[in-house]
């Protein structure tokens, strides 16, 4: 794909800050759009610690940085500035009408030939696309946290997407230094619907203390090699997010989805996860693990 090109990303949250990170160094113009301007000024300044970083490193020269970082625009709405975008990501929470309503303002201002992408963990496709003028410019494209980190793109076909746009994303998913899948839609899709079972699968075992989290997270981790345990990997996505899922793949493919109780509690209580520096671990304002805390203490 040609780096002239403008890619809107919708949601400065982690997922939004690593995926225009990732558009940025890779020598696009990229539009951050957040109608919270605390969380817009703390992504852009992520973004600018995660490419200082990578001159550190050696990963990318300071040129390349200076350039990227020039790329960069925030924006606290959908604007004209759509007009010329050749592709917008959404990365907003995991509700059906909160992502329905963007698209459809992004479909309005974005050029007739131009893409639309989800980076939704669960929802369907077919029924996001649904709002637009141009299902079969609609697709999934959903990245994994860290973004700068994680080398796989599913690319989500839905009932009416093209077979051209379907490759444009792979272009542009190979642009990024990824690696990608092409899934039909359905339910949770391939990762978030493994991953989901998995970590529901983890607080039940935590419920009925079977092991202690640590534990749990240890045996994942050094039995099957996973960078990181279940209930970490909760702790990063948010449980919030994770609820939001469990909720919609119970609704779709039935009781073995049903959301453990723990999770219920812990969203009630409001241990999100890492962001808000509680979930089963508890961390610091960097979002470093601190030792010997977690929900044990609590319940």
């Amino acid at each position: 794909m040609s780096p002239n090109e403008k890619i809107v990303v919708v949601g400065a949250g982690l997922m939004g800050t690593g995926i225009a990170h990732g558009f940025a160094i890779s020598g696009y113009s990229v539009v951050l759009v957040d109608s919270d301007p605390r969380v817009l000024d703390k992504a852009v300044s992520q973004i600018g610690k995660l490419i200082a970083d990578g001159v550190k490193l050696g990963k990318i020269n300071e040129t390349v940085a200076k350039e990227a970082l020039g790329r960069l625009i925030s924006a606290p709405e959908l604007d004209s500035r759509l007009s010329d975008a050749a592709l917008l990501i959404e990365t907003a929470t995991e509700k059906l009408e909160v992502k329905q309503t963007i698209i459809r303002k992004a479909d309005e201002l974005m050029p007739v030939n131009a893409i639309i992408a989800t980076n939704t963990s669960a929802l369907s496709i077919s029924e996001l696309a649904a709002v637009t003028r141009r299902p079969t410019h609609f697709i999934g494209m959903h990245f994994f946290n860290p973004v700068h980190k994680m080398k796989l793109v599913e690319i989500i076909r839905g009932l009416e997407t093209s077979q051209a746009t379907v490759s444009r994303l792979q272009a542009w998913a190979a642009a990024l230094g990824k690696t990608s899948i092409v899934v039909n839609e359905a339910p949770g899709f391939t990762t978030s619907r493994m991953s989901a079972l998995m970590g529901n699968e983890a607080m039940y075992m935590l419920a009925e203390g079977v092991a202690t989290a640590e534990d749990i997270d240890t045996s994942m981790r050094l039995a099957f090699n996973f960078p990181m345990g279940p209930l970490e990997l909760g702790d990063m996505t948010g449980w919030d997010t994770r609820l939001s899922v469990l909720h919609y793949l119970h609704q779709t493919l039935g009781e073995k989805f049903r959301p453990c109780p723990l999770i219920l509690k812990m969203v009630k209580a409001g241990r999100y996860g890492r962001k808000v520096g509680r979930g089963v671990y508890e961390y610091d304002a960097d979002g470093q693990k601190l030792p010997g805390l977690g929900l044990r203490r609590i319940g």
